[in-house]
């Protein structure tokens, strides 16, 4: 055989060993070009988003997730307090969890950013940033919440390394450490109590007038935390790794690891346009199935509740799957 044909018939060959894999995800591409309608509109592809999906998906749901691949949780280094997931990189469990979504042939993901959505008559359109259009029966926000930072130099490059948010999250890496505790208040106390466990070098740094009742200055007294009033100019850091806070006074002080009560908003501002309520302290507000206030609409994970962890994530979207299945089920059948 002429070497031409031998190196013809090897491209061939290839070429058929990949049409598989390669026509999957053109068809499954293409079939969201040509069908925008779904049952489920899912925005937010991260833990919540596929864990809804997963559910929806078994169940032979037509679902479209989109996501901008921008979770909140990006620059953390590493995840804890999940079963069998204990140490991972963030980004691993959801590439790991994408992957299994996608094997289920009725789920679709489209990598865009949500922008707008309005109430049809046979449900909701969604707008994405690049301009696509879908509908669909019913909608889950699984979209996440914003850290609002400080004007703090520093303390961005450190939020999720050595400044963080939970104990049960971070707390085992922070023990016995210096630690530190960026709040004031009931919220500052409610920390130091669980923090108090795991270390006996704790200092609370209120960044201005202590507000603690007698009660609560007597119990933090009483565990030697202490407590520090000056406001806080900068994080001393090496690559997010905090060393030292600098205050407005000229001191500073050795820290190895802080917990910080920071103020969020939501990452999406379209369930609110579509009338969601939120509750006083910013979450949307939903039942103990995963519901909005709106009719057809759900909302799971961190922006619905203040238990905020990957496995209390992966929970409340699985229910939020399940339920909404119900419901398409008990208007179908």
């Amino acid at each position: 055989m002429h070497r031409r044909d031998v190196i013809k018939q090897g491209i061939i060959a290839s070429l058929v060993i990949a049409l598989p894999n390669s026509l999957m995800s053109f068809t499954k591409y293409n079939d969201m070009e040509q069908n925008k309608n779904f049952e489920v509109i899912i925005i937010g592809g991260s833990y919540a988003g596929l864990s809804a999906a997963m559910v929806l998906g078994r169940s032979l749901r037509n679902v479209l997730i989109i996501d901008s691949g921008k979770p909140c949780n990006k620059q953390t280094p590493h995840s804890h307090n999940f079963i069998t997931q204990d140490g991972k990189k963030p980004a691993e469990i959801t590439a790991e969890a994408k992957e299994q979504v996608l094997n289920y042939t009725t789920v679709t993901f489209h990598n865009d950013l949500a922008v707008s959505g309005k109430k049809t008559e046979t449900g909701f359109r969604i707008v994405t940033e690049s301009g696509k259009q879908f509908t669909g029966k019913k909608l889950i926000f699984a979209t996440g919440i914003k850290d609002t930072m400080p004007n703090i130099e520093g303390f961005a490059a450190c939020w999720g390394i050595s400044m963080v948010h939970c104990p049960y999250c971070h707390g085992y890496e922070l023990r016995n450490k210096k630690t530190g505790i960026m709040a004031n208040g009931d919220r500052a106390f409610h920390l130091a109590s669980l923090v108090n466990n795991l270390t006996d070098n704790l200092t609370i740094l209120t960044s201005g007038k202590a507000n603690f009742n007698e009660e609560q200055l007597a119990k933090l007294e009483k565990h030697n935390i202490k407590i520090i009033e000056s406001e806080i100019l900068e994080i001393e850091h090496e690559n997010g790794q905090v060393n030292n806070v600098i205050f407005n006074n000229g001191n500073k002080k050795a820290f190895e690891g802080i917990y910080a009560a920071l103020p969020f908003t939501q990452h999406s501002d379209i369930p609110t346009s579509l009338g969601c309520e939120v509750d006083e302290q910013g979450f949307i507000e939903v039942n103990d199935f995963q519901k909005t206030t709106i009719e057809g609409v759900y909302a799971c994970g961190d922006n619905s509740t203040m238990m905020r962890s990957i496995a209390n994530a992966v929970y409340r979207g699985n229910f939020a799957g399940a339920f909404i299945n119900k419901e398409l089920t008990d208007e179908e059948f």
